[in-house]
């Protein structure tokens, strides 16, 4: 792949959008020197790691890496048995230990039965030290500070170290806090020369013994080291001086331990940089709403709604773009600032994303080709200036663009043969698609030239297109349109800008008839095309709200026929139930009549066996049962209207509808509460179950004004300790509505000390709830501040 089509296409601004999603310095440096693969089953291995990606990113949110820093340096110098120091040291230790929580991550997705395609073969190769890694998290910080526990040695020295400074600052408050406080300068401990001295004033200076280590800038105070001090100052720079040895030998020896490993910790470096870069593509697939390209192993082109990447996605328009199969060349004509260049880079630079294993700005279903090379030859020709130097060097792009061609090529030309006498260019023009046509590249040219409408008309393999023109208002929609030649507008916007009417007919007067028939048939095309367009956006918006009441039908068909197949049980299980009554009746009316049989009277057997029969026959089990009072009255349980009185079967407590909330939600008041339920959980209270029930409360006026059924265990005390703090608050919730309706006050909310943090949302939740009277912590007996006890 050329370089120079790299620059033209602005393939570099594309790699750098993934740099703001990276945090290693070797996935930044595979990022920076990424290139588009001309190799088909290196291309299709790319994009497969991006896939993997991608699901890991819905999946898991991406693969869990730290920031790495380059440790190639620090590497090399293991190789001459350097020592490295503490930071190089941590850096080192940081990579060890992604490398093993990175292999414990995949491990992960194993077991959870995730199965990626690429990413676990090379997570393999990961070379995991555990007992190294742990030895170095021992040592060293991840600051790169030397722990107390990097050797024995080290943690007896500074042990010492601690108490020697503490002797040394109880001998320097008898100075700063004793008699002789008033002869210093300020009652401070301060250091000069690494040792503990005293400001004092100078003419004082033989009140203290000792050594006068500085002075100030005035001469009026001098730090001075009392002389019972010497011995502690003595003994901490002793050790301080062993500290340092002790903290060399450390490092040498850590150093000595992963020199064997070095080739590894390298290579581990580089797979998480990949890891970090495979992270990256599908963060930036994610903010382009890009999407998987398929691969055409004959190079055919198919974008469906193609995006620019680089252009603001709430101003860029989306355009299909198709080449190869019935064509290979297309040629777009049409007027200035209409998007024909931007077009052409649109595809070239697609074209080079999906080589390079990107995602590409989209729609899903689009498909792109494996090209040995893009060449482009795209500069600015809006110029109303062209001449001979700009003519000659695109003239020599050209000349370099056949040299190099091949059949397997992809070529962009804009304004081909501009910038020479419009004769000499459209043949110039003409003759050299007619050349890559005979090499077999597909070619994408624009052009101002009305002789290639024809020529795009009459060539095998060759398609006009042009950039759609609004000939109402005169501006261009930017919208792709193949197999439509582009229409001249000159004379119309020269008009529209008010040039005065005889010289628009005189310049009309000398187009020929043929090439204004011409512009009017291009004009009828893109009107009939534009209004294709917009019928068929009008049908696809018709098309995607019928699909969606569909959806809903078919969601509330499910509901009914569960609902319908739940009453058609109740209700026989009602019906058998009452055959079951008739059948204990029918027996008994037989017993009796067989008592009167005995006492004289005659009753046939025939006749018992017959009627016997008969109620037998009254149990059945078939579900469609017809005109079934039973079932009549279940649904008429079911019939919601506002105002209704029901059962909230959840709660155990009646209410009264209120108002729907969505398709199968109520707002039900239960009391002085308004709660959203759904229907499924609703029951219909007939006027004479209210009518039983109010006198039923009648009678237990000195207990509680609503009658409650539990349907849970309900207790004026809830314990949150232990749970998760959105799992906290939702219970929290719940207990409060249980105990209003039970008329639970006070309660009491078990949330503990610990961090605080149920305590606090505890609290928050308590203020916002207007049933709350008051609420304070418990009695230190009962649990002062990790409980709150809540009146209503």
């Amino acid at each position: 792949m050329n370089n120079k089509i790299l620059t033209t296409l602005e393939f570099p601004q594309v790699v750098k959008q993934l740099l703001p999603f990276m945090v290693t310095a070797a996935g930044k440096k595979e990022a920076l020197a990424l290139l588009p693969s001309t190799d088909a089953n290196e291309v299709a291995s790319r994009l497969v790691e991006t896939t993997d990606g991608a699901d890991l990113l819905r999946i898991k949110n991406g693969i869990p890496l730290p920031k790495l820093v380059d440790i190639t340096e620090p590497l090399k110098r293991l190789q001459v048995k350097a020592r490295l120091n503490g930071t190089e040291l941590a850096q080192i230790t940081q990579v060890l230990r992604a490398s093993a929580a990175t292999k414990n991550f995949f491990d992960d997705l194993l077991e959870e039965g995730i199965e990626l395609r690429s990413l676990p073969q090379q997570v393999e190769q990961l070379v995991t030290i555990p007992t190294i890694t742990k030895r170095l998290i021992q040592s060293i910080d991840p600051d790169g500070r030397i722990n107390d526990e990097a050797s024995s040695r080290l943690h007896g020295i500074r042990q010492l170290m601690v108490k020697t400074e503490n002797e040394i600052h109880s001998q320097m408050s008898s100075y700063t806090h004793g008699k002789k406080a008033k002869y210093l300068s300020n009652p401070t401990v301060t250091m000069r020369n690494d040792r503990y001295v005293l400001p004092v004033q100078s003419r004082y200076r033989n009140q203290f013994g000792g050594v006068v280590h500085d002075q100030s800038a005035s001469g009026q105070t001098l730090y001075i080291e009392p002389g019972d001090v010497v011995n502690a100052n003595n003994r901490l720079k002793q050790a301080q001086i062993e500290e340092r040895q002790e903290m060399i030998r450390v490092l040498a020896e850590l150093s000595r331990l992963i020199t064997p490993y070095r080739h590894d910790i390298a290579n581990n470096a580089i797979i998480l940089g990949h890891l970090d870069f495979v992270n990256a593509k599908a963060k930036l697939a994610v903010k382009q709403q890009a999407s998987l390209p398929q691969i055409s192993c004959n190079n055919q082109v198919a974008l469906r709604q193609a995006r620019h990447p680089l252009i603001d996605p709430q101003k860029v328009v989306a355009n299909d773009i198709k080449l190869g199969g019935d064509y290979s060349t297309i040629v777009i004509t049409g007027p200035n600032t209409g998007g024909k260049t931007i077009t052409l880079k649109t595809l070239g630079l697609i074209q080079l994303m999906g080589q390079a294993g990107l995602f590409i700005p989209a729609n899903e279903n689009s498909t792109i080709g494996v090209f040995d090379n893009v060449f482009a030859d795209i500069g600015d020709e809006q110029s109303l200036e062209q001449n001979l130097s700009t003519f000659s060097g695109h003239m020599d792009n050209v000349k370099a663009i056949l040299e190099q061609v091949s059949g397997q090529s992809l070529v962009l030309l804009d304004e081909l043969g501009a910038g020479t006498d419009p004769k000499e260019g459209a043949a110039l023009a003409m003759a050299i698609l007619d050349k890559l046509g005979t090499i077999g590249a597909k070619v994408v040219i624009t052009t101002h030239y009305p002789e290639l409408k024809v020529y795009g008309f009459n060539r095998s393999q060759t398609i006009n297109a042009s950039m759609e023109f609004n000939n109402e208002t005169l501006k261009p929609t930017y919208k792709l349109l193949l197999g439509i030649p582009g229409q001249s507008n000159g004379i119309q916007i020269a008009q529209r800008l008010g040039i005065s009417d005889d010289v628009i007919n005189e310049a009309q007067s000398f187009i020929g008839d043929d090439s204004q028939d011409l512009n009017e048939m291009i004009g009828d095309l893109v009107d009939q095309r534009r209004q294709a367009r917009e019928r068929n956006e009008e049908l696809q918006s018709r098309l995607a709200k019928q699909q969606s009441e569909q959806a809903e039908l078919d969601e509330k068909l499910n509901r009914f026929a569960e609902n319908r197949e739940k009453l058609m049980n109740d209700a026989r299980r009602e019906a058998n139930h009452q055959v079951a009554s008739a059948k204990r009746e029918a027996n008994r009316i037989i017993h009796r009549l067989r008592q009167l049989e005995t006492k004289g009277r005659v009753v046939k057997e025939n006749e018992l066996i017959d009627a016997q029969g008969k109620l037998n026959a009254l149990h059945r089990d078939d579900p469609r049962l017809k005109n079934n009072k039973v079932l009549q009255k279940a649904k008429k349980r079911h019939d919601f209207h506002v105002g209704d009185q029901v059962l909230v079967k959840s709660y155990g407590q009646q209410g009264s509808l209120v108002a729907k909330r969505g398709q199968h939600k109520w707002e039900v008041a239960i009391g002085i509460l308004k709660m959203e339920i759904d229907e499924r959980q609703l029951e219909k209270i007939s006027v004479k179950e209210l009518r039983a029930q109010q006198s039923k409360q009648g009678q237990q006026a000195s207990k509680r004004a609503v009658h409650t059924t539990q349907t849970r265990h309900t207790t004026a005390r809830l314990d949150l300790r232990g749970k998760r703090y959105e799992q906290a608050m939702n219970e929290l919730a719940n207990f409060i509505d249980h105990a209003l309706l039970n008329n639970l006050s006070p309660v009491t909310i078990i949330h503990g000390k610990g961090t605080g943090a149920l305590r606090k949302g505890t609290q928050q939740y308590l203020a916002g709830n207007p049933r709350v009277k008051s609420f304070n912590y418990a009695a230190p007996n009962a649990g002062g501040d990790g409980a709150t006890i809540v009146y209503f």
